[in-house]
């Protein structure tokens, strides 16, 4: 960096540029985070660089440890220009209305009855009920005829006692013979944290469980230390920290400490906490931030995320939870609280919730592509079927089994009668989808499930709910894919966690793992994976369980042992990122731009879903020569040369018809001189074209030039009103703005108020660009500048009080530069920069 030089780099950033003359002071202060100051010499500067947090784009600020990674980005990615005092705001993808306003459905069941509370042996030793059978209960009567899906523990209650007839006594219960749900309406089965864990050979829960800060580091990962699962749920819970606590109490799982987010908090968060569990609730607005407004109380919903908050922390005990509260059902808002769950930081994100897939699926891709994020979302619970957003290639679709184990031995599993799965109608087969894949065969379209877990109500496993307006607890026997896919989560907390201790990279895109180097390998897939073979969710050609991959389960339900010690043992290569973006160009006029990807090998690069003409090359660069008016999601692949791993990227490109003239812009500004000294100063006009400029109530001997430049070689002492005139030299079009002229008598000491002079700045694409800015003000010490909304890659150098701006390759848009200058007196003056860059 040159003594004068600053260049603004990296990510789009809001630039605050100030400098002042102080008796000479020659300090240069930069910062990239307001807390973190470095000290360079420089002449005759203060120059301070203020980074806000660009909640989803922004890792270079705001608490990451990756700046000098997280800061490169190509060039020709066009530059996002915060001005004033604004951050930027979260980009969410845009549904067409009908799909945005579409009310999504949790898929959460429960059992038709309340239970009994479960004993608490657990919460004295919290293996003890892990090689125990299952917990049966009979149901009443006159509540065996009433669907679990969505069920709520109000609906439950709301049947009068008095009219249930006495229940039948179930024989089964009176031998302790193990469930076999649905085999019988008239009994539930439900499992405890300590039997599911055993059941799916998940880690053992130290004796000391409770007392986190003895556990070793090897044991905390094994726990999900470290990690953050985020939970994705509409509306509110005011009930969950009590219903957490009575879970963890009774069964002697880890407190968690309860932690406050504000609303105004920097992104991304920092680091979750190695030593214990920690929960926090946000409220997720509209538009992807947080906010401090709770919403409204639905039963449905408090009990679907109590279900999610509860599993996964019973499955990754210490593990961060982050509950994210969408204001509402819409697809628009749950696809906002991802995005937010993005900009946090990473972790697995967990969605149990579906809508029937659609044709706009591919419209909101671009929320599954942050890296080292892992999304996870049930396949719904209405049978065969495919649903949003478990079908995105980029989430791992979690389907449901019907459980039955004894405690001892191996477990059973059938596929659930209601899960969901199917083959999409919209969306591509992914890469990692292949006939290497046993029993996948060549799928026409995206399968899913990808995996499965218990997900039966029948065969459920306890959640404790509180009612609204109550403090009572009450025992359910809860299940759903809504239930497997927060367990998933949890596993992937717990297998990253194991990954950072043994200082590999986390499974952030955990497809191309699972599918090829697990599923690939037999001996592997056996060990990992049980596969469950029988079972039907309705009576269509690829509703039945199978050897092998199939649509109800996916490649099987997890041996978590096995799976974690078989990733330990592996080779872990990330897969390429590409960063998906919105595009802007005009019809007829050629679009270039280069995609954001990154990877440890080199890349090639395809397109899916481009316009005719549309190309990319080798070096990821898109060329579209005669682009045609319309909106187009195009899906850019990356795949690294060296290991065949690939990822996705949705760039949203939008193309208008060509734009009516405009006419021109002329910014006012107010000019002051003295009697007899030479006066010069530039229009700040800016257009499409060439202008021509002229002056109405010029004093006599002021003239303007051909490039805006106004002259008055002998001012007189007096105030004057010119009119500066620009007219497009093209369309015909003109602007105008009155000029303050102010001219004090010669001699004069006092300070008449700082002077800026600018001009317009227009440049093309690529070429580098230059201008100036030039400041006068007599009789004062000091003069403070500051300028924003400066673009990305724009340099400043000072001389004096003139001050130079050099964009060696300028990025088409238009951008304007507000200066403000304050001088010792305490007079001000501010103008504005308009700068416009043509794509040719």
């Amino acid at each position: 960096m040159s003594p004068d030089l600053f260049s603004l780099r990296g990510q789009p950033l809001f630039a605050y540029w100030s400098a002042s003359v102080m008796n000479k002071n020659r300090t240069l202060t930069i910062s990239t985070t307001p807390s973190h100051w470095l000290a360079f010499t420089s002449s005759s500067v203060l120059l301070a660089i203020l980074c806000t947090a660009a909640s989803v784009l922004l890792s270079a600020c705001g608490g990451s440890t990756e700046k000098s990674a997280s800061l490169q980005t190509p060039a020709a990615v066009p530059a996002l220009i915060a001005t004033g005092t604004t951050t930027f705001e979260v980009t969410v993808p845009v549904l067409p209305p009908d799909a945005g306003a579409t009310t999504v459905l949790p898929t959460f069941h429960l059992a038709p009855v309340l239970l009994d509370a479960p004993a608490d042996i657990d919460a004295i030793d919290n293996k003890r009920s892990a090689r125990m059978q299952a917990n049966r209960q009979t149901i009443p009567r006159e509540l065996q005829g009433m669907r679990s899906r969505g069920l709520t523990v109000a609906a439950i209650q709301a049947v009068p006692r008095q009219n249930l007839a006495p229940a039948p006594v179930d024989t089964a219960t009176q031998t302790g013979q193990n469930a076999q749900p649905l085999a019988s309406s008239g009994s539930v089965s439900t499992y405890t944290p300590a039997q599911i864990r055993t059941a799916y050979g998940l880690p053992t829960l130290p004796s000391n469980a409770t007392n986190t800060a003895s556990l070793t580091a090897a044991q905390a990962a094994q726990l999900g230390a470290g990690q953050t699962i985020y939970i994705i749920d509409a509306m509110h819970d005011p009930n969950l920290l009590a219903e957490l606590t009575a879970f963890n109490q009774k069964f002697g799982l880890p407190g968690c400490a309860t932690k406050t987010i504000a609303s105004t908090a920097s992104l991304p968060l920092a680091a979750a906490a190695m030593t214990g569990c920690e929960i926090a609730v946000v409220y997720s607005s509209t538009s992807g931030t947080m906010t401090s407004s709770a919403p409204a109380y639905d039963s449905g919903w408090a009990t679907e995320i109590t279900l999610d908050v509860q599993w996964s922390h019973a499955t990754a005990p210490l593990a961060r939870i982050i509950l994210i509260e969408a204001p509402d059902a819409s697809m628009n808002n749950l696809v906002a609280a991802i995005k937010l769950a993005n900009a946090m930081g990473p972790g697995v994100v967990s969605m149990s919730f579906g809508s029937h897939e659609g044709s706009w699926t591919s419209t909101v891709e671009s929320a599954f592509t942050t890296a080292k994020m892992t999304y996870v979302a049930s396949t719904g619970d209405s049978g065969a079927g495919v649903d949003w957003p478990s079908v995105s290639p980029n989430v791992i679709g979690v389907g449901g089994t019907t459980l039955s184990y004894s405690g001892t031995g191996a477990r059973s599993e059938v596929a659930w009668a209601s899960t969901g799965g199917g083959v999409s109608s919209y969306t591509a087969t992914p890469a990692y989808q292949s006939n290497a894949v046993p029993g996948l065969g060549t799928p026409g379209h995206r399968v899913v499930a990808d995996v499965a877990f218990n997900a039966d109500p029948n065969s459920g496993q306890y959640v404790a709910v509180i009612k609204s307006g109550s403090s009572t607890v009450n025992w359910v026997s809860a299940g759903g894919t809504s239930l497997a896919a927060p367990q998933w989560a949890g596993i992937f907390a717990v297998a990253n966690a194991v990954l950072a201790q043994n200082s590999k990279p986390v499974l952030a895109a955990p497809h191309s793992v699972l599918y090829g180097k697990i599923a690939t390998v037999p001996g592997t897939y056996a060990n990992v994976f049980a596969d469950v073979t029988k079972g039907t969710d309705g009576s269509c050609t690829n509703c039945s369980a199978k050897t092998g991959f199939d649509p109800l389960t996916g490649l099987g339900t997890p041996n978590v042992n096995s799976l974690l010690s078989t990733i330990s043992g592996m080779d872990i290569t990330s897969p390429p990122v590409v960063n998906s973006a919105s595009i802007s160009g005009v019809a007829g006029t050629a679009l270039s731009f280069t995609v954001s990807a990154s990877s440890s090998n080199a890349l090639s690069y395809s397109l899916s879903g481009a316009p005719p003409g549309m190309i990319i090359s080798s070096a990821g660069i898109v060329n579209w020569a005669a682009p045609v008016s319309g909106t187009y999601a195009v899906t850019v692949t990356a795949t690294d040369s060296k290991t065949g791993l690939s990822a996705k990227g949705i760039y949203t490109v939008n193309i208008v018809a060509v734009a009516a003239p405009v006419a021109p812009v002329v910014s006012p500004a107010t000019i002051s001189g003295k009697a007899g000294s030479t006066l010069s100063f530039n229009i700040n006009a800016v257009a499409s074209n060439t202008l021509i400029y002229s002056l109405i109530g010029a004093p006599t001997g002021m003239t303007v030039s051909s490039n805006g430049v106004v002259n008055w070689p002998s001012p007189v002492t007096g105030n004057y009103a010119v009119t500066a005139i620009a007219k497009d030299s093209k369309t015909g079009l003109s602007g105008q703005a009155v000029y303050s002229v102010n001219i004090t008598a010669s001699g004069s000491t006092s300070s008449t108020g700082p002077v800026i002079t600018t001009t317009a700045m227009t440049g093309v694409a690529g070429k580098a660009l230059s201008g100036a800015i030039g400041i006068t003000d007599a009789g004062v010490s000091s003069v403070s500048v500051s300028v924003s909304g400066a673009p990305l890659g724009m340099n400043f150098s000072m001389s004096g009080l003139n001050i130079s701006i050099n964009w060696p390759s300028p990025v088409t848009g238009t951008y304007t530069l507000k200066i403000s200058v304050t001088d010792s007196a305490g007079k001000s003056a501010q103008a504005s920069v308009p700068v416009t860059i043509t794509a040719k």
